[in-house]
């Protein structure tokens, strides 16, 4: 007998799906198709939010306790346990494959590895490094902002036209499910919310432009791991959200 459909609704039932691919928040949902990838797809900058939020208020409460660099780590280590460490490890698993030079088809089997090599050591210390560190002299409002642009470059990498590099998994359900208006939309509403948040803070357009920093650097990965693997994978948007997270809070910074 088969599963009763979601009840939601699709776009309701699409949120739900993204909340349980980039939080520890259970998705529920009894079965996915790819119409309800495509709005989890085009929802999950909204899944940054309450992340971003969380990070900030870590680091909020930290701040007048500890230095600003370990308020900082201390934020980002929230925002992995909230996300059970998924886009780091996918970070990893992209360093490792495109950095042993091998063919698409050996790289992706090192990707799907259990384990870590030095190459995904290398960039993860060297990602979380510069996140702590201009999180650190930017300010917990920029670990909102970058929360946000993070998802918005899976959005981005999800939209019709890019392939997926395996017949299945992760990335296989969600390439090709966002349509190019949605991604546009999200990304002017979440580009207008930047402006707001820097308003108070007097650099309005800061944030804003780390928004389009941290796509920038997002779409120069996506040609590169594309190119390379012939398509998206799970690991490749889980590197997306950690890459443009950090261009983002770098250009916060250098601001600052």
């Amino acid at each position: 007998m088969p599963p009763p459909p979601a009840s939601g609704g699709p776009m309701a039932d699409g949120l739900r799906l993204a909340a349980g691919m980039f939080t520890v928040w259970p998705a529920g949902l009894p079965r996915t198709d790819r119409v309800t990838a495509g709005w989890a797809m085009t929802l999950a900058p909204l899944i940054g939010l309450p992340l971003g939020l969380a990070g900030a208020a870590v680091m909020a409460v930290a701040g007048p306790l500890v230095s600003p660099l370990l308020a900082a780590a201390l934020a980002l280590g929230t925002l992995a346990v909230l996300t059970r460490g998924l886009h780091l490890d996918g970070l990893a698993d992209l360093a490792d494959g495109l950095g042993s030079g091998k063919p698409a088809e050996q790289a992706l089997d090192i990707m799907k590895r259990s384990d870590i090599g030095p190459f995904g050591v290398m960039t993860l210390l060297f990602t979380v490094l510069l996140q702590a560190a201009a999180a650190a002299e930017a300010g917990p409002a920029s670990l909102v902002v970058a929360c946000v642009t993070g998802r918005l470059a899976v959005t981005w990498a999800c939209v019709a036209g890019v392939p997926t590099a395996r017949p299945e998994g992760l990335g296989a359900m969600v390439a090709g499910t966002v349509r190019p208006i949605a991604a546009i939309t999200a990304t002017a509403a979440t580009a207008a919310a930047a402006l707001l948040l820097g308003l108070p803070l007097g650099h309005p357009l800061i944030f804003p432009m780390a928004v389009g920093a941290g796509l920038c650097a997002a779409w120069a990965l996506r040609a590169h791991a594309t190119r390379r693997l012939g398509g998206i994978t799970g690991d490749v948007l889980g590197a997306l959200v950690e890459t443009a997270t950090a261009a983002a809070l770098i250009v916060c910074a250098a601001a600052a």
